[in-house]
């Protein structure tokens, strides 16, 4: 069978007796870097030394039937450099492969950045969504495509990139909107930064260091505001919709007036 096993993210005494045991029994594991998982390995004083097999982003569709093919015959113990695979890092392509051959796929769980990050932020974490890596082209756009959602929403990213999406954010979502940035969870570095949009853009506004999860919460009630809907406007037109159709899509769904909004957006844009 194909196995996701879910890796420290960080504290390796998040090791569960399952991961280790699968760790010390297998003969072949599949890891986004072998030479991270090779570290592993030793850093938890495992002797077994299986066959390891790269897989990322970049051969993980060529790699996908071999590695179905070998699961067939014998277990293939799949790792990420943290947390638990296909989530933001290769396994997907493999998992759907498997499945789709009737091979048997089945999961260690384990520490994960998502909900570590949600659970500290102290924002609402009975609804929530996760968004992954921010795009590094359409930023501001993917955002305003999001400032009407009513979930929690938590991405992850890049500590060069944090000071720009926090500014972006805080324009998609509003300078007051609450938010969280989370840095190092788990490793001796540990920080939960806690406040508005407009708040942690200046306290991060040199960047940082470190992994990073973002948590952002979710809109109130009641935000089918002019300037949100104007914001959907635009993210559709960068998307690729027409001004006067992206206007109608979102006066329908919010209730606001179609000429309004295409004469807001089309200000907003003579503005920039």
């Amino acid at each position: 069978m194909i196995v996701l096993a879910a890796t420290p993210i960080g504290n390796l005494g998040d090791a569960s007796r399952r991961l280790i045991e699968a760790l010390s029994e297998a003969s072949t594991i599949v890891a986004e870097d072998t030479r991270t998982a090779a570290h592993l390995l030793r850093a938890l004083g495992i002797e077994n030394r299986p066959r390891l097999i790269p897989l990322h982003e970049h051969n993980e569709r060529q790699k996908a039937a071999e590695l179905v093919e070998l699961a067939r015959v014998d277990d293939v113990l799949v790792l990420s450099d943290a947390g638990m695979p296909a989530v933001s890092d290769p396994g997907f392509v493999l998992v759907e492969a498997a499945i789709a051959a009737g091979v048997e796929v089945t999961a260690l769980p384990g520490p994960s950045a998502v909900l570590t990050a949600l659970v500290l932020s102290g924002l609402p974490t009975d609804r929530f969504v996760f968004e992954g890596f921010l795009p590094r082209k359409g930023r501001a756009g993917a955002l305003r495509a999001l400032a009407n959602e009513p979930r929690t929403l938590v991405f992850f990213e890049a500590p060069h990139r944090i000071a720009a999406a926090l500014a972006d954010a805080a324009e998609a979502f509003g300078p007051d909107r609450r938010a969280a940035v989370c840095r190092e969870l788990t490793k001796k570095f540990e920080e939960v930064a806690r406040g508005t949009l407009a708040e942690l853009a200046e306290r991060f506004a040199e960047g940082t260091r470190g992994e990073i999860v973002l948590v952002v919460a979710g809109a109130p009630a009641g935000t089918s505001d002019v300037p949100s809907a104007v914001n959907e406007v635009l993210s559709r037109v960068e998307a690729g919709e027409r001004l006067k159709d992206a206007a109608a899509a979102v006066a329908e769904a919010t209730g606001l007036g179609k000429r309004e909004l295409y004469e807001a957006a089309l200000a907003s844009r003579a503005g920039r």
